[in-house]
């Protein structure tokens, strides 16, 4: 099996790339976060959080490595074209999506193209397609 090298911080999208989520706190751990915040440890509420974040996926850094050599996702950004499923098509095959970050299906497939070469998609992180083409998918996805 061929050694891959696994960087987590060149997988990381860049900010204007970033997927907004919501979390609730209670308001102990809220005003311990303004403290910091008030202190200067932190510009603000989002980069403690996001650093905090950081430093929790950073510690576990040798799941994702082992996960990835093992081939088992494809870490990063992994971009499918019409022309890619098409060529899938005519091959007469069918393809398992494992992505850990971003997996984008291109805009002008068609639901019935992505049901034809998509068999499975498991996305850890954000997928962009149609919402034609997550809907023809929904029973595929993990």
């Amino acid at each position: 099996m061929e050694n891959k090298v696994v960087s987590i911080h060149e997988a990381r999208p860049k900010l204007s790339d970033s997927e907004k989520i919501t979390i609730n706190l209670g308001p102990v751990d809220l005003g311990q976060i303004d403290l910091l915040v008030r202190e200067g440890f932190y510009s603000n509420r989002t980069d403690l959080i996001r650093t905090a974040i950081r430093n929790q996926i950073d510690r576990h850094a040798d799941v994702v490595r082992r996960t990835v050599e093992r081939g088992d996702v494809d870490l990063g950004l992994r971009h499918f074209s019409r022309a890619d499923l098409e060529a899938i098509q005519a091959e007469g095959r069918m393809i398992h999506i494992r992505v850990l970050g971003l997996a984008s299906i291109a805009r002008d497939v068609t639901p019935d193209l992505a049901r034809a070469t998509i068999a499975s998609l498991t996305v850890l992180g954000a997928l962009q397609a149609s919402p034609e083409v997550k809907a023809a998918l929904a029973d595929r996805s993990a």
